[in-house]
Parts: structure tokens; C-alpha cells; sequence
């Protein structure tokens, strides 16, 4: 009995599935595991962050203008701004000013009110701006709309590169040729100025820059879908499925685009990076997120003229943060690309 089951059983065993494969030969790899744990730590801080539990109190001012961060201690108090009072006796304006009986009455009323000044500190981890605002705050804040929005634009960019470059390269004929008309239109008008003038439309925000970017990126994307799955397309396991029936949707989507999906991750990597760097010059020049948010790119923006009096602290922090994500994020899309390589798993 034992005999006929062992032969039972392994005639009926399912093989491993393309993404059961994927994630065992991906957590082989040390370093995309320690990449994806980098990248879900600042994915946890932006969710902390938006939901207001870590830096929400990034616009208070807790420090002296330009703290320096701690391990420097306290700035020397030579190098602080002190405007020299005006020498002389006070002038009396009684005779040429007609509110000036009116002041002592002022002066009276102003002592009945009592204000509170906050303690401001001499250093802080990160340091302080020009206005006492904590750097760390704003990094993390920054944090939050910096990868928002190249996460986010590269979704919808690669979004809308994946389904044309599909729809074209699976279909082809008249539908090819438009998209293809499309694409072309796109390309001709260099990458800058075409941002640029969505911009001029759209105005300033944080969700006008996310479809600015989506909108003009897309076409590598389609570019390079669309080469793959005019490759694919007449492949044979993709006419078995045909002949057993399967829709051109469950072709295009369940079948060509498991096998096409390492190229797809290499563009999302490469786009949130560059939408990042983008987001950077937008908001340099003015055309980015507005002014009552804060992002990497405003940061580095403030830092220009903090720099050239020597508070380095705001750029280091800001440059800190995103070159641990944006190197984490491409090694992650690196070892999720070899995990899912055709060639490695012996499909071609």
C-alpha cells in the first residue's frame, strides 16, 4: 500500500508557482532582504508620519536659528547675531507724535497679559535651520512627500506604460500603430520643457506634480512592454493557452506578463529615482510642492544659502536620507529582478 500512495502522491503534487519561486530564490539573497527591510522602515516612517504620530511638529521652532547638531555642541557665543542697541538718550516724541499720551495706558494694559517663552535648544541631533525648526522633523516630514510622490508617479507612470506597451505589443495593427503615433508625439518634445508645461497648467501641489510626472514618463516603459511582448506573444506556451481557450486578456496579463515582470521592476526602480530627482528640481524652481509642506527638494533648496555661511547640517540630513532609500530601493529591484528572470528559472 505505501508503494502504490508514494506515486499517487507525487502525480498529484502541484509545481511551485512563479511567485512562490520568486520569493525563495529572493530571500537567498542577503542583500535584497536587507534592502527590502530598509525600505519598509521608511515606508513604516512615512505611514507614522502621515498619520501625524512622528513629526507633526516640524514648523515649531525648538531651536536657536542654525543649532548645530549635537555631537558639535553648542555654537560659540561669539558666532551669534546681536544687533547693538542705539546710543543715546531716548528722544521724546510727545510734542510731534499724537498717540504718544496713549502709551503709558498701553504699557499698562500689555503688563496684565502674561507670555510664555519657549526655552529654545542650543543643539539639536540633526540641528536646526535658519528659523530653530528641527532638521530631523523635516527629513522625516520631507520623507513623507519625496516618496509619495516618486512612488506614486512611477506607479502611474509604469501603470500606464505597462497596459499600452501590452496593448500594442500584443495586439499590433491598427491599435499598434496608434500608440505607436502616440508614443512618438511624446517623444519628440524634449522631456524638460514637456514637464515644464504641465506644470505651468497644473500649478504647484503635491498631486499636481505626481500626474505630471506619470504623464510624461510612461514612454520608456511602453517601449520596452512593448518589444517583450511582441517577443512573447508568439511563444508557445503562449499558443497552448490560446488553443486551450484562454482570452487575450488572461494571454496578456496571466501569462506574458508573469514572464516580463523583472523588466517592469528595473523601469519602476529607475523611475521612483528619477521622479525623486525631479521632484527635486520642481521644487527648487518653484514649481513643486507648495510652500506650507516641505519635501527633500525644499530642503536642499533652504540649504543653498545655509551653506554658504557654513550650516551644512540641512543638506547633509536631507542627502543622508535620500540616498540610504534611493540606494536601498535599486538593490531591492535588482535582487526582485534576478528572482524573477525567466532565464534563471529555465523558462527560456
Amino acid at each position: 500500500m505505501s508503494g502504490s500512495s508514494a506515486p499517487a502522491q507525487s502525480k498529484h503534487a502541484r509545481s511551485e508557482g512563479v511567485w512562490a519561486a520568486a520569493w525563495r530564490r529572493f530571500r537567498g539573497d542577503r542583500v535584497g532582504m536587507v534592502s527590502l527591510a530598509i525600505v519598509v522602515a521608511f515606508l513604516l516612517m512615512v505611514l507614522l508620519s502621515t498619520a501625524g504620530l512622528v513629526a507633526s511638529g516640524w514648523q515649531t521652532e525648538v531651536g536657536v536659528p542654525n543649532a548645530p547638531p549635537t555631537f558639535m555642541g553648542p555654537a560659540p557665543p561669539g558666532s551669534k547675531t546681536v544687533i547693538p542697541e542705539p546710543p543715546g538718550p531716548n528722544v521724546d516724541l510727545s510734542d510731534i507724535d499724537p498717540l504718544a499720551p496713549r502709551y503709558e495706558a498701553w504699557d499698562q494694559r500689555a503688563e496684565q497679559y502674561s507670555t510664555v517663552e519657549i526655552e529654545r535648544a542650543e543643539t539639536l541631533p540633526f540641528g536646526a535651520d535658519r528659523l530653530g525648526r528641527d532638521v530631523l522633523s523635516k527629513a522625516i516630514k520631507g520623507a513623507e512627500i519625496s516618496i509619495f510622490v516618486g512612488v506614486s508617479a512611477a506607479l502611474l507612470a509604469t501603470l500606464i506604460g505597462t497596459v499600452l506597451g501590452a496593448l500594442g505589443g500584443f495586439f499590433g495593427g491598427k491599435v499598434g500603430d496608434f500608440l505607436e503615433w502616440v508614443y512618438n508625439v511624446f517623444t519628440s518634445i524634449p522631456g524638460i520643457l514637456l514637464i515644464f508645461a504641465f506644470a505651468a497648467v497644473a500649478g504647484r501641489g503635491v498631486e499636481s506634480v505626481v500626474l505630471i510626472l506619470g504623464l510624461t514618463g510612461w514612454t520608456g516603459i511602453y517601449r520596452l512592454v512593448r518589444a517583450e511582448f511582441i517577443k512573447h506573444s508568439v511563444r508557445e506556451y503562449v499558443r497552448s493557452a490560446e488553443a486551450i481557450g484562454a482570452s487575450a486578456a488572461s494571454r496578456m496579463f496571466r501569462h506574458i506578463l508573469p514572464n516580463v515582470s523583472h523588466v517592469v521592476l528595473v523601469q519602476l526602480s529607475v523611475h521612483v529615482v528619477g521622479f525623486i530627482k525631479a521632484e527635486v528640481i520642481l521644487s527648487y524652481l518653484g514649481l513643486g510642492v507648495s510652500v506650507d509642506e516641505v519635501s527633500w527638494g525644499t530642503m536642499l533648496a533652504e540649504a543653498q544659502g545655509e551653506l554658504i555661511l557654513g550650516h551644512w547640517w540641512q543638506l547633509a540630513a536631507a542627502t543622508l536620507f535620500m540616498a540610504v532609500f534611493v540606494t536601498a530601493f535599486s538593490l531591492m529591484t535588482d535582487a526582485l529582478r534576478d528572482a524573477l528572470d525567466p532565464k534563471l528559472r529555465g523558462a527560456e
